[in-house]
């Protein structure tokens, strides 16, 4: 089991209470499409319950990494390859790109250098708020396990605009993630994770470079296992403290909850549980309820390849003839 971000060690858990549920929104709506060269394009829109409308044009180009890797020898046989396991495992590794390639035969030995062309992926948006967002990614071709990503932002109205640096490493039992902000300052919050076994540790400090002083910290403990997990995370400065859950109970039935207490609000602790069910192969729903009494159930349905279908709703367990209800 790979390590996860510092964000999604709840992730799970997260999903079930968050995600899939449509009463937030009056209306929402996302078309995607994809052409013969790769371009995605995506429109999506989304009406609030204030009858306010947003929406965003996005276009996503992937050019993939290319190069040459030859797929058999360049010699005529006979032709022996000699190389220690060691060296294999550094320069003949089949489960990544080849880099290079030592030929040995009798009388001369040949190294066979093999370019790559690194890839990267290309995102651009422009969004109801006139407002022009780029990002630029390189996915383990610096470094494997280093993704490297620039995202820009840019308001032709006011002239505003912005960039942010992102550098995630990713190793079997390590990731880290570092930001940097060049018109704000130098601001680099750092986020480790390590794996003993089963149990995951996380890490995050923040700090601004030029004062040399740390911001914000938080610390977090999960327990994953395949058919469940759990968490506790104490953030904001060790200040609020949450503990979560998330169990497959089996192929239909998901459940989970997640509780929440701020020590600097007072004493009270906020508790949600949800569930999942999945009807058949092509739909599911959902219901959760708070500790005040809110209540919020989904439905989820595919159509056809590509055309999902969801309906939400919402509403005061304690008030149910009032407004509150969506």
């Amino acid at each position: 089991m790979s390590i996860p971000a510092f964000s999604d060690i709840a992730k799970l858990s997260n999903d079930l209470l968050n995600k899939d549920f449509y009463h937030t929104s009056a209306a929402t709506l996302e078309v995607k499409s994809t052409t013969a060269n790769g371009v995605a394009f995506k429109v999506n829109g989304k009406s609030t319950q204030e009858k306010t409308t947003t929406g965003a044009l996005e276009a996503k180009y992937t050019d993939k990494p290319s190069g040459i890797i030859p797929t058999r020898s360049p010699f005529k046989p006979p032709l022996v390859i000699y190389m220690r396991p060691s060296l294999t495992a550094r320069v003949f590794n089949k489960q990544s790109s080849h880099n290079c390639l030592i030929y040995f035969q009798s009388g001369f030995a040949q190294l066979l250098i093999i370019y790559r062309r690194a890839g990267l992926t290309v995102t651009q948006t422009w969004n109801t708020a006139n407002a022009l967002e780029s990002k630029i990614e390189l996915n383990d071709n610096i470094a494997k396990g280093l993704k490297a990503e620039v995202l820009g932002n840019f308001f032709p109205s006011t002239q505003a605009k912005g960039v942010k640096l992102n550098l995630h490493f990713k190793q079997p039992n390590f990731h880290t993630r570092a930001h940097h902000r060049p018109p704000q300052g130098p601001h680099a919050p750092r986020r480790r994770r390590r794996r003993p076994r089963r149990f995951l540790v996380r890490g995050e400090a923040g700090d601004v470079v030029q004062k040399a002083a740390v911001t914000k910290y938080s610390l977090g403990l999960g327990y994953q296992q395949p058919l469940y997990t759990a968490s506790i995370i104490a953030s904001n400065n060790l200040s609020v403290f949450s503990a979560s859950y998330y169990h497959k109970v089996n192929s239909q039935v998901e459940a989970g909850a997640k509780a929440i207490w701020d020590s600097k609000s007072g004493s009270n602790v906020g508790l949600e549980v949800a569930s999942k069910y999945r009807i058949d192969p092509l739909s599911f729903t959902k219901a959760k309820i708070n500790d005040r009494g809110i209540a919020a159930v989904s439905y989820n349905v595919l159509l056809r390849e590509g055309v999902t279908l969801g309906l939400g709703a919402s509403f005061d367990t304690q008030k149910l003839d009032s407004s509150p209800n969506k």
